[in-house]
């Protein structure tokens, strides 16, 4: 990275699963550096989602860089989750045409349930197939398949949890790490913002600020998201050797079977 900048920048590893990303900074010049970032990237940057894109460079290997503003700032609590800004951003993306229209162009096709249930039955190993709380959760997905169905196809994030909003020194908020994103139903973000952090009695509101009302249909397309995505999840988790956080989760399917 040194050659792309000079040596008077100074260059940290930004951490995080893929160690493609780094932090760079000289004087008062500070910058978020990732090798091979999706061109999605500009169009979330043009769209305000995420800190602005400042440059894109190729090396000569074919490998991209790309430079954001580096901004101070932290992630949301849990309680800030509620927050209408959350609602208002998650609106705004799942209703973005040019971010729709980009994810198209990278090939990228609609999120079909039936696809994302095979995915979950193969990866799943055998001891995790003989849990109580998996083989419940799977007859459910299979049970409420044809009843999810969804012609609204929106851009998701898919991993909208806390520490993925960013709120600025200057008070803007955004929402980054966009590598997991699919077209898909809106149920998918919905469900996780909603199951994870907001109490069932302000589910209405929490809608309602989003823009539409929360219905029966909406209720159950949201379940059956959370109950998928979390699946895969503590698979994920399994995998990593992260049993406690893999336990928690079979926990919070256990709490939304009983919602």
């Amino acid at each position: 990275m040194k050659h792309l900048l000079g040596q008077e920048w100074e260059i940290v590893p930004a951490g995080g699963a893929t160690g493609e990303a780094f932090f760079a900074k000289h004087e008062e010049q500070r910058l978020f550096l990732k090798r091979n970032s999706s061109p999605f990237l500009a169009v979330l940057s043009a769209e305000g989602i995420v800190p602005k894109l400042v440059w894109t460079k190729r090396l000569e290997n074919g490998d991209v860089i790309t430079a954001q503003q580096w901004l101070n700032g932290r992630e949301l609590n849990h309680a800030e989750m509620n927050n209408e800004r959350v609602a208002k951003l998650l609106k705004k993306i799942h209703s973005s045409k040019p971010l729709l229209g980009m994810l198209k162009r990278l090939g990228k096709s609609p999120l079909a349930p039936e696809m994302l249930l095979r995915i979950i039955e193969e990866q799943l190993d055998g001891d995790l197939k003989q849990d109580q709380t998996v083989i419940h959760s799977i007859e459910f997905l299979r049970k409420e398949i044809l009843n999810i169905r969804c012609d609204e196809k929106t851009v998701c994030h898919c991993d909208v949890n806390h520490n993925n909003w960013l709120l600025t020194e200057n008070n803007q908020l955004y929402l980054i790490d966009w590598d997991g994103a699919m077209i898909g139903d809106p149920a998918i973000d919905l469900g996780s913002v909603l199951y994870w952090y907001i109490p069932k009695d302000e589910w209405s509101d929490w809608v309602e600020r989003y823009g539409r009302t929360l219905t029966k249909d909406l209720i159950l397309r949201m379940k059956w998201y959370v109950i998928a995505l979390t699946l895969n999840s503590i698979q994920w988790h399994k995998n990593k050797l992260r049993f406690q956080e893999m336990k928690k989760l079979l926990g919070f399917l256990n709490e939304i079977h009983d919602h």
